[in-house]
């Protein structure tokens, strides 16, 4: 890792962010962005705060066409922990930094149908935007620099080191939007009409935060940033056209007609939450720094799942004589923390660091029951929860080297890491996941557990961790005065499933100071997560009145054992890049061209409840067993992409100043191999393991290009952000080829306008997505209750125009 550099005072613009210093993906003191061998932008603290939101994701998914930021609705958890990808791979395959250091990941695993479906990923909004001074994201691959997650690339989030100063800002707004959508059909004979559009002012956001500078002593500083947030959920229902009430004497319910038929939030959580975040460093007399920091987030949202009518089984009219809609809130509670020193000596700079981290996530379940229990159910519910903890030891030594006959010292780092992972889950109460014993009408049991989300059941309790080291080497220097090489090798031994030995060579020769070329090979083993590892649910059901466990399986589980299931083993791959640098006086481009080859990836199968593999597992002695799934390797990737970036900063003398950006990335992956088990292939009819839906969602869940158009323009006290941002075609895959649903091109504008009332006063009034644009609705065949009008696949969310202001101050 790389010893930490106390920032300078920033100045705004882009061509500062071309020479601006950087310290990802090199570990020579003094390389610039234009200079490096492999492709990484900065973001600075600017652009991030010139937005609308104040999701850190979001912000760098505006600015960066390589990173995507989904927004899923309807999945659970995933609705409030919401991953970043990095040239359309998996979340967990892109490794976040904070001061070059690793951050901990989130303790939530994607269990849906959302993009990164089996993930887990660092959730970068636990991380307030005004703690950073600047972001820095590598596009390529550095398992061997940096560790065995980092196949897709790196986020280095580099914090403020502000010994005075400060700043205080409040963000305010709210979504202002119509939408349309494709209405199902209504019960025949029912007097209603379809709406197809709907205006909606909703998602009410407020964000009031700041950062203060203190020195520590006269070579000291302390930078405190604090930030709270709070949001209304936005709702983006369709018009459910089922039958709600039981018919009273072969005629429809009255209520029928007055039923609110948007039942359905389809859009962004309501959220609380709380951040503070500090980073403090002390220069000693003789030259050593020690450094640190540490932070606390707690979350609170809420997200819901699908309506229940008053007619369904899974409601009980006695206690909802009108349906519900059950609410799942999660509560996560984030910490890190971190210490370390770098001091120098016999020519070598060193850095030693511990740095810790923990996620936890609890579930209540509201507005619910217990259908077997009865009208006696209680309607909320602890639903148990997971956590996941990181603390890990570094070490870095980094040395110039003068060497007779290279015109430039030979920079050799090396270095070691030791860490230790653990992840836990615990139960929830017992009526959170329990039959009761009630039957419904017809004589057969009612479902047990909450709906919606039944609680984790004793026999899903675990606590367990696992420990790692690792040793790389990192040489880089020129051979020639043109030819800049790299080398990096990193070796690393896992407790619980063995070694990983990966390798980087990467070279840019500058054919003139206008024009380069650079390119590098490697390969990467990806460990698998304990979140893969040990993570697993249960849930009840009833079929042809007999009681089946639904499970998510550990690998380990003697079930998943004899469906084939067989202890993770890493991800391996090989990334290939080839790019160009050129410059033109300010005018600066840059194409990188990349090819991923990722073998053996880790992915959760499909849910098998076809009654073949239910008879096949009571064979096996595995009574009750209704349906399984688990994680298993054996999906084949190939990804194929370019990246171009485009910056020009002009000064336009008594015009302003502008900064021009355009920016694109094209993407395209391929699934190669699928997983499959010789005890399911032997099953009549044999079970797919992982089906098409899921290969389409890999291959085409995210958008095959994104490119961005921005201009910041400056006058004195006034300034100007525009940016529009074309998201490609994504599909939402079906079961077959007939029901996969194709959403076009969309084209997002953004636009925020800001005045100096002061030097340090500063107002701004915007508009993200300006022009209240929405994904395509999915058509009313594939939306046969007409509820959920978008697709979880859009790349843009679907929460439509949103409005705001700012106010900001600088002291």
């Amino acid at each position: 890792m790389q010893t930490p550099v106390y920032a300078q005072q920033q100045t705004d613009t882009a061509d500062v962010a071309a020479t601006q210093i950087i310290v990802t993906g090199t570990r020579v003191s003094n390389r610039s962005v234009l200079d490096t061998a492999s492709a990484v932008d900065v973001v600075s603290a600017e652009t991030l705060n010139n937005v609308g939101v104040t999701e850190l994701s979001q912000s760098l998914a505006n600015a960066l066409p390589a990173l995507n930021f989904p927004r899923p609705g309807l999945v659970d958890a995933t609705d409030s922990v919401r991953p970043v990808t990095l040239r359309g791979l998996s979340p967990d395959q892109v490794l976040v930094l904070v001061n070059s250091k690793r951050r901990h990941s989130s303790a939530l695993v994607n269990v849906n149908g959302s993009v990164g479906r089996g993930s887990a990923s660092a959730d970068l909004n636990t991380i307030p935007s005004s703690i950073i001074n600047s972001v820095e994201v590598l596009r390529d691959g550095a398992a061997a620099q940096y560790g065995s997650d980092a196949i897709a690339g790196v986020i280095n989030m580099r914090l403020r080191e502000n010994s005075s100063g400060g700043a205080l800002f409040i963000n305010g707004g709210e979504r202002n939007t119509t939408y349309g959508f494709n209405p199902g059909t209504l019960p025949a004979g029912l007097a209603l009409t379809a709406p197809t559009t709907r205006s909606r002012t909703d998602g009410e956001t407020l964000t009031v935060g700041g950062w203060k500078g203190f020195s520590l002593g006269e070579d000291g500083f302390l930078t405190v940033a604090a930030e709270l947030k709070k949001q209304k959920h936005s709702e983006r229902s369709g018009y459910d056209t089922r039958q709600f009430y039981a018919k009273v004497n072969g005629a429809f319910d009255p209520r029928e007609l007055t039923v609110n038929r948007y039942d359905t939030w389809s859009g962004d959580p309501e959220l609380k939450q709380a951040t503070l975040f500090a980073n403090a460093g002390q220069t000693l007399a003789d030259g050593q720094k020690i450094y640190g920091w540490a932070s606390y987030q707690r979350r609170e949202t809420e997200s819901a799942g699908f309506f229940r009518r008053p007619l369904q089984d899974e409601n009980i009219l006695s206690v909802y004589p009108n349906g519900y809609l059950p609410i799942i809130a999660p509560t996560v509670d984030d910490y890190s923390g971190a210490i370390g020193t770098s001091w120098s000596g016999q020519g070598w700079d060193y850095d030693l660091s511990l740095t810790y981290g923990r996620n936890k996530m609890s579930f209540e379940v509201e507005d619910s029951l217990n259908r077997s229990i009865g009208a006696s159910s209680k309607t909320s519910f602890d639903a148990g929860g997971f956590a996941y903890q990181q603390v890990a030891a570094n070490f870095t030594a980094v040395r110039p080297v003068p060497v007779s006959f290279l015109p430039a010292p030979l920079n050799v780092a090396v270095g070691a890491e030791v860490r230790y992972e653990n992840y836990q889950l615990f139960a929830g109460e017992p009526d959170s996941y329990r039959y009761g014993g009630q039957l419904l009408a017809n004589g057969t049991p009612a479902a047990a557990g909450a709906q919606v989300f039944p609680g984790y059941t004793p026999d899903n309790v675990i606590d367990k961790g696992r420990h790692s080291t690792g040793a790389f080497v990192d040489l880089e220097t020129k051979l020639t005065s043109k030819l800049l090489t790299s080398f990096a090798a990193r070796a690393e031994r896992y407790s619980d499933f063995g070694n990983n030995l990966t390798g980087k060579a990467a070279a840019r020769y500058d054919f003139t100071p206008s024009f380069a070329l650079r390119g590098s090979v490697q390969n990467g083993l990806r460990a698998p997560s304990p979140q893969q590892q040990f993570y697993t649910s249960t849930s009840m059901t009833f079929i042809d009145g007999v009681a089946y466990n639904i499970a998510t399986f550990r690998p380990n589980d003697a079930a998943a054992v004899a469906l084939g299931a067989k202890p993770l083993d890493a991800e391996k791959s090989v990334n290939f890049s080839l790019g160009a640098v050129l410059r033109f006086g300010d005018l600066s481009v840059t194409a990188d061209a990349y090819r991923i080859n990722i073998d053996n990836r880790i992915v959760l199968s499909e849910n098998l409840t076809s009654a073949a593999v239910r008879n096949y597992l009571t064979s096996q002695g595995f009574t009750g067993v209704g349906g399984a799934r688990f994680f298993i390797n054996g999906v084949d990737t190939n990804t194929r992409g370019l990246d171009v970036v485009v910056n020009w900063p002009w000064k336009a003398a008594a015009a302003g100043r502008f900064d021009f950006t355009l920016a694109g990335n094209y993407n395209k992956t391929e699934v190669t191999r699928v997983p499959e088990t010789s005890e399911l292939a032997a099953l009549n009819p044999a079970p797919v393991l992982f089906g098409r839906s899921n290969v389409i969602g890999l291959e085409r869940g995210q958008p095959k290009n994104k490119v961005t158009a921005s201009v910041n323009w400056k006058l004195k006290d006034v300034g100007v952000t525009a940016s529009a941002t074309r998201y490609g075609e994504t599909i939402s895959a079906g079961s077959t080829a007939a029901t996969d649903f194709v959403i076009s091109p969309k084209t997002i504008v953004n636009l925020e306008g800001r005045y100096e009332l002061t030097k340090s006063t500063q107002l701004a009034f915007g508009a993200d997505n300006l022009f209240d644009i929405y994904p395509d609705a999915v058509p009313a065949t594939l939306n046969t209750t007409g509820a959920v009008p978008y697709a979880n696949r859009a790349p843009f969310g679907r929460g439509g125009r949103f409005v705001y202001a700012r106010a900001s101050y600088k002291f």
